[in-house]
């Protein structure tokens, strides 16, 4: 009968396992597939990210209705003569934002609106390729993570969906009295971009990790923090999409003056439209000033969440909660700064290009709540 040792004791060599241990099933390495679909997805952040920031300059230029057709595969040649950019500027003479906002622009200067909008559609076809030639790539060498296909899939199809959006939107302006594209509409292709984006970073975050090491991390995650996160997320993408209601009507150059709005809290024209569910889409009054509102409730939101989840003992919460109340209180000082100086380009697409890093930094925050790294005792 073997003598019983103490829990404590340490094994002696005579009792050491000398035969190599075989991890299971979830250990097995992938070939280097996480990593090879991690830099393709990190390559797809970075070109939707510039995407956004494109479309938001193409937005604050007055360029989105310069290109008047949707040619998904024709359109990815511009105008290579003068007879074909004559073609293009009597389109476009057509439309109301020529006839009632830019009668008499020259063709020099419709060429600068045309190359904006040019530019953003020839990107969205970039990410396309992009996203078509990665995918196919990974399925045809055997790189694809187990399980991933339809998660890459989605993204496909998102992009494919947002390709439709964005001419419904641009469709919105080419008739009628309308010399912008319909906020309601603006919003919607912009709150869908946040989505792309949201879901290739989250997906980015989970193959930066085994499957092993996220299934650990897992059971060290933090339900009550990743509620937080996820609240705040929620939020923050409302705001993003208020956002681009007050883009969409040029509502962040109406009222200047802050922390008051025409020296009142609430601004005297604030419901003067009907039907009255009309001021909160088209009255730029009402649409700035909820979206002052949500941020100043969002800043409260965040600074509570930050509070407990700045206790955490782990320094990967704690860290991701300090750096997305930075962030955010960056971003609302940033946006009182572009407010009061009439939304010049700098500072709008500079507001824009940080609500896509706070958006990211929410997202780190949540995955690590759920998926927290792993420290010592000490």
């Amino acid at each position: 009968m073997a003598q019983k040792r103490n829990i404590f004791e340490e094994v002696s060599e005579d009792h050491q396992v000398t035969s190599p241990v075989s991890g299971g099933l979830i250990e097995k390495s992938d070939g280097g597939a996480r990593g090879f679909a991690k830099i393709w997805l990190l390559s797809l952040f970075a070109l939707v990210s510039l995407m956004i920031v494109i479309g938001g300059l193409t937005r604050l230029t007055d360029s989105g209705l310069s290109i008047t057709e949707w040619k998904p595969f024709s359109g990815a040649f511009p105008p290579l003569s003068q007879e074909a950019w004559q073609i293009e500027f009597e389109k476009y003479r057509l439309i109301p934002e020529y006839l009632l906002q830019n009668e008499g622009m020259s063709l020099s200067e419709f060429k600068f609106i045309f190359w904006w909008e040019w530019g953003h559609r020839q990107l969205g076809r970039v990410v396309g390729l992009v996203w078509a030639i990665g995918y196919l790539g990974l399925c045809i060498t055997r790189k694809v993570p187990s399980g991933w296909h339809l998660r890459f899939l989605l993204l496909g199809a998102l992009g494919g969906l947002q390709g439709a959006i964005g001419w419904w939107m641009v469709s919105s302006g080419l008739e009628g009295k309308m010399v912008d594209v319909a906020s309601y509409r603006l919003a919607t292709h912009l709150g869908l971009a946040f989505i792309i984006l949201g879901f290739i970073a989250w997906y980015s975050f989970l193959l930066s990790r085994s499957d092993a090491e996220l299934i650990k991390a897992r059971r060290a995650g933090d339900k009550k923090f990743f509620s937080l996160s996820t609240g705040v997320m929620h939020f923050a993408f409302l705001q993003i999409v208020l956002g681009a209601l007050v883009a969409g009507i040029d509502a962040g150059r109406g009222y200047t003056d802050w922390p008051l709005m025409g020296g009142q809290i609430l601004p005297p024209d604030a419901l003067s439209y009907t039907p009255i569910w009309k001021n909160f889409f088209e009255n730029a009054a009402t649409v700035q000033f909820m979206h002052r509102m949500a941020g100043y409730l969002l800043l409260v939101f965040a600074f509570i969440a930050w509070k407990k989840g700045r206790k955490s003992a782990n320094y990967s919460i704690s860290g991701a909660f300090n750096l997305m109340l930075a962030l955010m209180i960056f971003q609302v000082a940033l946006g009182i700064i572009t407010l009061i100086n009439g939304a010049p380009l700098l500072l709008g697409i500079s507001h824009q290009i940080v609500a896509i890093l706070l958006f990211v930094s929410i997202l780190r925050m949540r995955f690590y709540s759920r998926y927290p790294l792993t420290q010592s005792l000490r």
